[in-house]
């Protein structure tokens, strides 16, 4: 399947408006997301799975030659997630004869901490996933996909371009009428990229950049990239208008509640935790006997802490958690970990809020198999919980929105930051010689065309985090049986993508996968050195590499093993009520 694909640049200040459009094409028609059809004029065919882009720096230049710079100054463009909007406020009004902005954000704000964004700031790395922790700044473009050269195999390609010497100003002359709102249209052309100024084949010049110093490949985006946006039709009037933000009431405050402190590490980015459900004591504490409740099953014999242990990073030891009837699912659940910065849950991202996946496996026939008026009819029959309710939420009345809202909040509160690794940071402890190694490994790039050998674990697994919270296909099998994300977005694309787990707590959350196939983390990096598999949808950063992999040493592959395994850290006492552990 493809999907046609534009995008929306939004200028507007004092009543009068500039909607510039983009449309991301090749060779002068709509883009078609995932289709290996693209000519690159090289002999070449290629595919475009992921565009994403950071601009910066908009401003308008008046009749009399003076640049107007317009804010805010930054904005996040992608295309498979539909961004459509960067809009921009105080905008003078009159005649205006070009445009101008920026592919990547300027140095300063390149090397600011990113963890002082808010959640809904388009540099916040959790919203754009294009922040390269370990160098200390963005990625201006990401452009992924799959390549052809001839009659050759089809491989994977990943450019990523960055680094403060490749800010790309665009400035295109166009005259402006902004006495009134308008919309232009800007085409970004694909096929301009690879080919004028600077040629580019990706099967003779490389098919994965990270933008070093001397990268050929990179210098030819460079380039190319000021000459593949043009300007397209102009529109008088628009019909784009802000939308006022409604007041967010919290639900249900008690009369007298006690603010929860949320821990997280400093390196974090900012979490969007929800404003209607603030963090109270009162709500997680009652969340927290929920969660060990085994009165939300049918039978009484699970509870949402039966296959989320604490001891196990709140995970299940078994490949496939067993229901109230002893029934087997297919998939392996999930460790709960660190969910304040997640968007989607499920390892097919079904759930698109935390408080909507909560109750979800409570009416699973494979799990709980309970409907939520019966679980309501049994919490409020027993003698604990109206009085629970009534401290949570000020009246002893029980239903399921309040039963998600305070399991939200206590799942909430499972962070993870204080493991080894995260104390040799804060210098107050050591890793070991492969430990070091692993980590190296870890953080770099494998780019054999320049002498340079490394795991590239963090394109997924990047930033203090260690997920990028995206789905992908990580060639487990050449044709996926298990539709993952593809069953939801009903796409052929999706086919055998998932979401990325969490390396937090990794040594503990055996086995791994979705399915829960590999039962240690040495089989899943030798899956990685040895064993992908060149299924339809494979991820671009992985079928960039070699036939089966990345080919690790045997020393290698144990020095990523036991960096790993430093990632992991105990389990909190406040995870567990004092109760003790649930009923099996």
């Amino acid at each position: 399947m493809t999907v046609l694909i534009g995008w929306v640049l939004v200028v507007r200040a004092g009543g009068v408006s500039l909607d510039l459009v983009f449309r991301p094409c090749w060779d002068g028609k709509p883009l078609e997301l995932e289709a290996l059809r693209h000519e690159t004029g090289s002999g070449e065919v290629l595919s475009v799975t992921r565009l994403s882009a950071l601009v910066s720096g908009a401003a308008l230049e008046t009749a009399g030659g003076e640049w107007v710079d317009v804010a805010p100054a930054h904005a996040w463009i992608d295309a498979a997630t539909g961004r459509l909007r960067w809009t921009l406020k105080a905008v003078p009004a009159g005649q205006y004869r070009a445009l101008r902005f920026w592919i990547g954000p300027d140095p300063i704000e390149n090397h600011a901490d990113p963890a002082k964004r808010l959640p809904d700031d388009p540099l916040s790395p959790v919203l754009n996933g294009l922040h390269w922790d370990w160098q200390g700044g963005y990625i201006f473009m990401a452009l992924e996909g799959r390549h052809r050269s001839g009659s050759g195999p089809i491989i994977g390609y990943s450019l990523h371009f960055a680094r403060d010497p490749r800010r790309t100003r665009i400035s295109l002359a166009v005259p402006l009428d902004l006495t009134r709102d308008g919309a232009l249209r800007l085409d970004w052309d694909l096929a301009s990229l690879f080919r004028l100024p600077s040629p580019i084949s990706l099967a003779r010049e490389g098919h994965s950049t990270h933008s070093r110093d001397r990268d050929s490949l990179a210098d030819a985006l460079g380039r190319n990239l000021p000459l593949s946006f043009r300007v397209g039709e102009w529109m008088a009037g628009s019909e784009m208008a802000a939308k006022a933000v409604p007041a967010v009431v919290p639900k249900d405050l008690p009369p007298n509640y006690t603010p929860h402190r949320f821990a997280m590490a400093a390196t974090f980015p900012m979490p969007a935790l929800p404003r209607d459900n603030p963090l109270i004591e009162e709500r997680i504490g009652l969340g927290r006997r929920l969660f060990h409740e085994t009165a939300l099953s049918a039978d009484g014999s699970i509870a949402c802490a039966s296959c989320h242990g604490a001891s196990t990073g709140f995970s299940d030891p078994r490949r496939f958690s067993p229901g109230v009837r002893g029934q087997s699912g297919t998939r392996q659940s999930m460790a709960l970990v660190n969910l304040a910065w997640k968007h989607e849950f499920f390892w097919d991202g079904r759930a698109r809020s935390l408080r909507e996946q909560v109750l979800m496996p409570i009416q699973d026939p494979t799990e709980m198999a309970e409907t939520l008026d019966s679980v309501v009819g049994k919490l409020s029959g027993m003698p604990d919980y109206p009085a629970l309710f009534a401290k949570a939420f000020g009246t002893p009345r029980i239903d399921a929105e309040r039963m998600a809202l305070a399991l939200e909040q206590f799942v909430l509160t499972l962070t993870g930051f204080r493991s080894r690794f995260d104390l040799s940071i804060q210098g107050k402890a050591s890793l070991s010689d492969q430990e070091r190694r692993g980590l190296e490994l870890f953080m770099t790039e494998n780019e054999p065309r320049m002498g340079q050998r490394g795991a590239d674990c963090f394109h997924c697994h990047g930033g203090p985090l260690f997920t990028d919270h995206q789905f992908h296909d990580n060639g487990l099998d050449e044709k996926p049986q298990d539709p993952g994300r593809g069953r939801i977005t009903g796409r052929e694309a999706d086919r055998g993508k998932f979401v990325t787990p969490t390396l937090r707590n990794i040594a503990q959350t055996a086995p791994y996968m979705h399915d829960g196939r590999f039962p240690t983390l040495e089989a899943v990096v030798r899956h990685y050195s040895e064993g992908v598999r060149a299924s339809p949808n494979l991820d671009p950063n992985l079928a960039k590499h070699a036939a089966g992999g990345l080919h690790l040493s045997p020393e290698d592959q144990s020095a990523l093993v036991a960096f790993l395994k430093t990632l992991s850290e105990p389990v909190p006492e406040s995870s567990v009520p004092s109760s003790g552990r649930p009923r099996p």
